[in-house]
């Protein structure tokens, strides 16, 4: 009678039994021109002016500039919050990653030690340039160019394009009349963002600290301040450009 070979059982890996998990890497992109006519057709042409983020697990993370030395300008949101002026217009799924979310949360850290609210520059360290770092962090491909366009014109010609493409207006009304931001302030604007959202721009690795603007001298006070009180005033950027509420970032 033959005998019975012994049939090896298949080995079993020795590895993580923990399966790798996908996640997604979306950027969600927002209009900053008042919808009419020439918002549309730049929009269809690539070359609108965009203010993007990049939602990670649940979160919107962006960056905006501000005047608080030392302070990151990345935050984060709940996704497809219209900024103050801002429209969404669409979402775009950027790819994947397998990093485990303790990597994912470190390189968020590191992004937010590489952009400094006062590092902020309309046309070159921008918000869709933080996006396309972090795109490029988290999946090995930086976010998609038309993102920058108009910013790499009007860097390209700041002669030739139109002043508001580098000073970008506020915002406009629903008729069309530009709101006076001394009229509004600063605090109505966020809260028009607040009351969309439900949920408060924070500051990455501010969350459970006291973000309230102190300023180091009158001086600067005076620089960033409009006299109705601390943070209130003008943002503007690296090179002195005011920044439009969509682009600066929550610091009090």
């Amino acid at each position: 009678m033959p005998t019975r070979k012994h049939q090896k059982k298949p080995s079993r890996s020795h590895r993580s039994t923990l399966s790798l998990q996908k996640t997604e890497i979306l950027i969600h992109i927002y209009d900053l021109l008042p919808p009419g006519r020439i918002s549309t057709v730049l929009w269809h042409m690539g070359t609108s002016l965009l203010h993007s983020g990049v939602v990670i697990n649940g979160k919107e993370y962006a960056y905006g500039g501000h005047d608080r030395r030392g302070l990151t300008g990345v935050y984060w949101t709940k996704p497809r919050t219209e900024p103050p002026g801002g429209t969404f217009r669409c979402e775009y799924l950027h790819g994947f990653t397998l990093a485990p979310q303790a990597e994912v949360d470190a390189i968020i850290r590191e992004a937010s030690e590489e952009f400094l609210g006062t590092g902020y520059n309309l046309l070159t360290r921008n918000c869709n340039h933080f996006t396309s770092y972090l795109c490029e962090r988290l999946t090995g491909e930086p976010a998609p160019g038309f993102l920058n366009r108009a910013a790499s014109i009007g860097l390209a010609l700041p002669c030739v394009v139109p002043r508001e493409w580098i000073e970008v207006p506020d915002f406009d009304a629903a008729d069309g009349a530009a709101l006076d931001e001394d009229e509004e302030g600063y605090d109505s604007e966020r809260a028009r963002m607040l009351r969309s959202s439900g949920d408060q721009p924070r500051l990455v690795g501010q969350e459970d600290r006291d973000t309230g603007t102190e300023w180091d001298s009158e001086e600067e006070r005076e620089r960033g301040g409009n006299g109705k009180g601390k943070g209130k005033a003008p943002v503007r950027d690296s090179a002195g450009r005011m920044l439009p509420p969509a682009e600066r970032a929550p610091i009090s």
